[in-house]
This record gives structure tokens, sequence and C-alpha cells, in this order.
């Protein structure tokens, strides 16, 4: 007969149980496919479109000051961002007299996601062109990070008499990875490797590549908004937007036409930066030789007629996530160069 463990062994036991249960990661909260249930900090407001046919929806936020100083600034976010991630930025914006406009693309956060959609930075401009005249808005200061800058370039090039001034934040955009020796990435590979997303695998991305390995728990609300998406019933459809706008970003590049740029432009870098657009999908023998942002901010900037580069040094891809107040005292300073304050 085989013997029972003692109570001594299974008291042992017990410690090594509960630092199981502790390791276990927690599944991430269900926001639904358009962050139904994640609130964001101002009022929702939504812009009909039709896309295909079909009727879909275009969020964003409208923040009117109490005391208006005549001026707008645009904050566009990037692929894994929302609208929210901007808050702290958007805040001393407001109490400075800004009126402030978050949109939420079409595709990401609490926007539609059309099944149908083929998504393009022209597209995508144009949405938000439609959305600010709706607002009553002819011209803004444009500030766009990571993709939200290449779609804030995008704008600039497309609609020039409506940029006072463009802010790029850690831009992707500024080169052209098809030169890189990036292949193409047909949609359904994209697709499978979205559907593979998770809380751990998007923290571990966003620590290795964002912040420099450098963890604090303030990050994981943006985890947490990112995987909560993909948590439930919608997670095919936000799997599939997320693939479209990655070929997008890949197939439409904007470095080329840098020289369109007219508006007065500050691209602001975080110096420790390791994004570098596609290097999962760049051949092994190329992908050491993959430059990050950092790399070919320079260049880029010498490219933009009126461009001016400043260096957050010590700080990573979302410097307005890292250290909200450096990088908004550094956004006003830009502002205020603008208008002679």
């Amino acid at each position: 007969m085989p013997r029972r463990p003692t109570c001594h062994r299974l008291f042992s036991l017990l410690p090594l149980t509960f630092a199981l249960v502790a390791a276990a990661p927690a599944a991430p909260p269900n926001y639904g496919a358009r962050l139904e249930r994640f609130a964001y900090p101002w009022p929702v407001k939504i812009m009909p479109l039709t896309v295909v046919g079909e009727v879909a929806e275009m969020a964003y936020m409208d923040v009117v000051p109490e005391r208006p100083n005549g001026r707008t600034v645009v904050l566009l976010h990037g692929k894994n961002f929302c609208g929210a991630t901007w808050e702290a930025t958007a805040r001393p914006l407001v109490d400075a007299g800004y009126r402030v406009v978050i949109p939420d693309q079409l595709g990401f956060c609490k926007s539609s996601k059309p099944r149908a959609a083929q998504y393009s930075f022209e597209g995508l401009a144009s949405n938000t062109d439609k959305l600010l005249k709706s607002l009553g808005i002819a011209h803004a200061t444009v500030v766009g990070h990571s993709m939200g800058g290449m779609l804030a370039m995008r704008y600039a090039i497309m609609f020039p008499a409506a940029v006072d001034r463009l802010v790029l934040v850690n831009p992707l955009g500024l080169r052209d990875r098809s030169e890189d020796g990036l292949p193409y990435t047909d949609v359904d590979t994209l697709w499978a490797g979205e559907r593979r997303t998770s809380a751990a695998s998007i923290k571990a991305y966003q620590l290795d590549n964002y912040y420099h390995g450098q963890r604090r728990p303030t990050y994981d609300r943006w985890v947490a908004m990112q995987a909560g998406m993909y948590a439930g019933a919608g997670r095919d459809q936000v799997a599939l937007a997320q693939a479209k706008t990655a070929e997008m970003i890949k197939t439409q590049p904007v470095a080329h036409e840098l020289y369109r740029i007219k508006a007065p432009t500050t691209i602001i870098i975080g110096t420790l930066d390791k994004t570098a657009f596609g290097r999962a999908q760049m051949p092994a023998s190329l992908r050491g030789f993959l430059q990050a942002i950092p790399q070919i901010a320079p260049e880029a900037a010498r490219k933009i007629p009126r461009a001016k580069l400043v260096k957050m040094e010590g700080l990573g891809h979302s410097p307005q996530v890292e250290d909200a107040g450096r990088f908004n005292r550094t956004l006003m300073g830009v502002l205020n160069e603008a208008t002679g304050s």
C-alpha cells in the first residue's frame, strides 16, 4: 500500500503552491474590441463614417479649455497606443488654454474596426481632416507619436494649410525599411502573428523596445488597455485590424516625401528608443544592421525643410509616458517658441 503524505509534507508544499499561484499572470480584463469598458479621461464623441458600404464610427475626445487661447493641438496616437495615452500631455495643454482634439483612428481603440477596411495613411489623414472640419477647426498644431507621427507627416503633406506646426515624437516612417532589406509580409501571416498577442507579449515588447528594460508599475495600465481588446469575442477583429495597419506601415512609406513637409517641424526623440519597425520580419542576417529611430532621425530632419531635432536623453520610445513632466516642458517650449511667448 502506498504511503500517504504526512501533514508535515503537505504543509511543506503550501509555500510552493502559493508561490506558483502568485507567479501566474492574471488574465487581462476584457475591455471589448472597441474598449467599451475602458474609461477615457474625457467624454468620447463619435463621427460617423462609411467604409466600403459599411457604417463605421471614429471616436475622439474634444477638450475645450475654460480660458481659450485661440489655438488648437491635435494629438495622434501610435499603433500600440490610444487616445487615452495622451492624458498626461493633454491636461497641461488644456490648462494653458489650448483646445485639444484626440482622435482614435479607424481600426484602433474605441473606433470601429470594419472587416472590409483597406487602411491607408491617406485615408486616415482624410478622416482626421473631416473630423477637424466638422468641429470648425481650420488649422492646428499636429502632434504625432510613433505611427501617429507617420500619419502626421502624411496629413501635413496632404493638408499643408491646416498645419500651423508639426511635432513628431519618435515617429515611424523616417526611413523606408524596404531599403534596409525588410521583406513584404502578407496580411494573413501578420494576422496569424497578431492572434498570438497576449498581455505577456505586449509587456515584454514594450519593456525592451519602449522603456529600455526599465519597468514601472504605471506602464501596466497601457499594457492592460491594449491586451484588453484581445481578451474577448472581438479578438479576431482586433488582430485583423492590427495586421492590416502593420502592412500599411510597411507598404506606404513617407520617407521619400519628407521634402514636401512645409510646416515648421520639431522632431522629439527619446535617445534610448530601440524601436525599428519590422525587426521581427527581417532576415536574421540583416537584423543587426537595422537602425532604430534615434539613429535615423538626424538624417531625416535634414530632409525636412524647416525641421529641428530635439533629443530627450535617457528616455525611450514614449517620453510622454515615461517622464510626462519633462516631456510636457519640452512640448510647451516648442509651442511657446512658435507663438513667440
